[in-house]
């Protein structure tokens, strides 16, 4: 089962990041109300930054990501600081090798565009399955119940999560 990924570099690959998210929202799983929610999906294209398409070897989208530079609490002017917005699997490939494919692929991409990124941040639903993946790369810096259940914060180097990477085989 072969699988690539592509950067959202036109406004069609935009909107189909957008609707395949949207299709999936229920299994998103994400804790915040759905304008919220809106906001984190559609904030890397609104700031111009960047999403992420993954597909398998049919052309069918099967995984979206993206993320965003800076942090709100900074007015977004910290930009050696990434946000991952949203990651979004199907079921079905969550067993591949594709979440590692995403994370090379971001590293890539990032290093070419020769950004001074240093931390990368992101949040996920506090449950355990997550906790034991996110904590092979990343520290677990905060853990907040909010209305729509608990979230996890967390925070790696961005040398840290290329250091994590770089001990598999390239998937890309």
């Amino acid at each position: 089962m072969s699988t690539y990924i592509s950067v959202c570099s036109s406004e069609m690959y935009q909107q189909t990041y957008l609707t395949f998210l949207l299709e999936h929202y229920d299994q998103l799983g994400l804790p915040y109300s759905y304008p919220v929610s809106l906001s984190f999906l559609s904030s890397p294209i609104l700031m111009d930054r960047e999403s992420f398409l993954c597909y398998n070897d049919d052309d069918e989208v099967i995984g979206a990501f993206s993320y965003i530079y800076g942090t709100g609490e900074n007015q977004y002017e910290d930009q050696h600081v990434i946000q991952v917005q949203v990651v979004f699997i199907q079921e079905e490939y969550r067993v591949t090798r594709l979440f590692l494919q995403a994370i090379q692929f971001l590293i890539e991409h990032i290093t070419d565009l020769e950004e001074d990124v240093r931390e990368l941040r992101f949040w996920t639903p506090a449950n355990d399955r997550l906790r034991r993946l996110f904590s092979k790369f990343a520290e677990k810096i905060d853990s907040v119940d909010t209305v729509f259940g608990p979230i996890d914060e967390y925070r790696t180097a961005f040398s840290d999560l290329r250091a994590y990477a770089a001990k598999f085989r390239p998937v890309l």
